[in-house]
């Protein structure tokens, strides 16, 4: 990430005078490493500078008393990790550091842009650090030249990509030091300071020193930058902010503007900014204030835009913030109005990525919550069509969100016949063995809120049996006193609602089923057992209340159906 200021030269060797021969002050063993390392150069790509007497070479000409030669040494260093990075030790490291302690500019140039080359080496980031790197960087940093910052902050946002680096840079000097450089009129170094503080913005730790640094009025204020790298390093950094409920707060009483300034960057020409800023949008809407706040910045039609796109990483910020936006009651209407329903139903069958099929299932599913309005724009949109097609063929995360979301659409007492005349019912029953609990329990939630109050009971009647063994199935498996407590209380909820519907033919087939009456007289009896064991209350007892009304109806019942048919008889 770190930009390198310096421009390496092709000659390393110093001046020479009028003869063309070095100055006799220059000691024998210095002669002989420019005259080795001349002849390594003419052949450098078959040289590794690295090891051995090539490297004996640079070390002397580094550790020279001559400042001319230290520059040289400097300067090819600089050449040669531009085009040769691996990982070196500590052979290779010590004279590049004990070059970045020279007084002389160009010897600092050169040293630090070699080391911030090195510095792209995974091994070689953590080795720089031990052996005393980061002091003498951070020194570097507060040069008045403006080429030694560059190289010496672009060093540094290389370090700060390794973990371990991360918190000895986040403890020392180099924190204030980024965000005082960040404000600098020279772009490289901008761009290289906000490099690295976005470097430091992956931990909770990190991220809560570099505000403390007051990292958050600087990064806000570059967001109108015109380097698209300033624009993505800042918003990212923010999003990354962002993440921490206290940080939110934070950057609310910092800049009233933010959410205006992040909606802006959404139309900016860079893409990678586009989508940083959707996302940093989307951090931010974690917060009800911002969910709302986005909304009246009119921060919709742009997220629309992005969600059209078809480039992907656009699609998942936008459509991963305007499911954080949609979790608020007051955004479910301007949402729909804003034309997002059919891009988001078009976007579950983005089997490309299941994330963006679960963030535009639990949208949809949002969106439902609380309008009846918005549950019925919903179905005619053809939402319910589409899940059926696809429920089967997606992963279980998008199954666990559909389920949900159909389990939502039930609830609506006018949508209940037209939900069962589309033949969801038999997706939901087979679902209800599913081997992932949250579809099991989403599905066996959504086939009990339709069987509320509906008005036909047919189709619950149709698939008693079938498919996968039916409705009778699926409440057996459901009040088995294996299964879970809470999937047990669905079991006799549902059974309540088909009681209350009244429907003969489904009554008939509940009392005809041994097992069914059995689960719900086992549930009720011990609710009973555990009264008389103690008098306390527990978590279970509605279950049993419950159960023992549920059992009692049936107990009715199946006395009524017994004298019915001894009469036919």
């Amino acid at each position: 990430m770190g930009n390198s200021c310096s421009s390496c030269c092709s000659s390393c060797c110093g001046k020479r005078n009028r003869t063309g021969l070095y100055e006799p002050l220059l000691q024998e063993n210095e002669r002989q490493a420019i005259a080795e390392l001349l002849q390594y150069l003419e052949n450098r790509s078959d040289t590794n500078f690295f090891e051995g007497e090539p490297l004996q070479a640079l070390s002397t000409l580094a550790y020279s008393d001559n400042v001319d030669l230290q520059r040289s040494a400097a300067l090819a260093f600089a050449e040669i990790t531009e085009k040769d990075v691996r990982q070196v030790g500590r052979d290779t490291l010590d004279p590049i550091l004990f070059l970045l302690q020279s007084h002389d500019v160009e010897v600092q140039r050169a040293a630090s842009a070699a080391l911030g080359n090195l510095a792209v080496n995974t091994e070689n980031k953590l080795l720089i650090v031990k052996l005393g790197g980061l002091d003498q960087l951070i020194r570097q940093m507060g040069s008045p030249n403006v080429e030694v910052q560059c190289n010496a902050v672009g060093c540094i946002t290389n370090l700060a990509t390794h973990d371990e680096n991360k918190t000895k840079i986040a403890k020392s000097e180099a924190l204030r030091l980024l965000v005082d450089l960040a404000k600098s009129k020279d772009q490289r170094v901008q761009r290289n300071a906000t490099g690295a503080l976005l470097n430091m913005t992956h931990t909770q730790e990190n991220r809560q020193q570099l505000v403390n640094a007051g990292a958050i009025p600087v990064l806000i204020s570059l967001l109108s930058s015109p380097d698209a790298d300033v624009q993505y390093y800042c918003t990212t950094a923010l999003s990354n902010i962002a993440v921490d409920a206290g940080n939110r707060k934070k950057l609310a009483q910092t800049d009233s503007r933010l959410v205006q300034y992040l909606i802006a960057l959404m139309d900016t020409k860079s893409l990678k900014v586009q989508c940083q800023a959707a996302l940093a949008l989307r951090n931010l809407a974690s917060d009800e204030k911002y969910q709302l706040e986005i909304v009246r910045c009119k921060g919709l039609p742009p997220l629309l835009r992005l969600l059209k796109s078809s480039f992907l990483p656009l699609i998942l910020s936008s459509v991963a913030c305007i499911r954080n936006i949609s979790i608020h009651p007051a955004n479910e209407s301007p949402i729909i109005d804003g034309g997002f329903v059919n891009p988001l139903i078009e976007l579950l069958a983005y089997d490309d990525n299941e994330e963006i099929q679960c963030h535009a299932i639990s949208t949809l599913r949002n969106l439902a919550a609380s309008s009846e309005r918005n549950k019925k724009a919903i179905v005619e949109a053809g939402a319910v069509e589409r899940i059926k097609t696809l429920i089967n063929k997606v992963p279980a995360s998008v199954q666990t969100e559909m389920t949900a979301a159909i389990a939502v659409l039930a609830l609506s007492d006018d949508l209940k016949q037209r939900l069962l005349s589309m033949g969801i019912l038999e997706v939901l029953v087979e679902l209800t063995s599913s081997t992932n609990m949250e579809v099991e329990g989403n599905s066996a939630a959504a086939i009990g809120n339709l069987s509320s109050k509906v008005k036909d009971y047919t189709p619950f009647v149709k698939i008693w049996e079938s498919p996968a063994g039916g409705l009778e199935k699926f409440l057996i498996q459901f009040l088995s006193e294996q299964q879970d407590i809470a999937f047990q209380h669905i079991g006799v909820w549902t059974v309540e609602q088909f009681l209350d519907g009244r429907d003969e033919r489904l009554l008939k087939l509940i009392i005809e089923s041994n097992t069914i009456v059995e689960s719900v007289k086992r549930i009720a009896d011990e609710g009973q057992a555990l009264r008389m064991e103690n008098n306390d209350e527990n978590d279970e007892g509605d279950i049993h209340t419950l159960a023992k009304r549920v059992y009692h109806i049936l107990q009715q019942n199946g006395e009524a159906n017994n004298r019915s048919q001894k009469k036919q008889r």
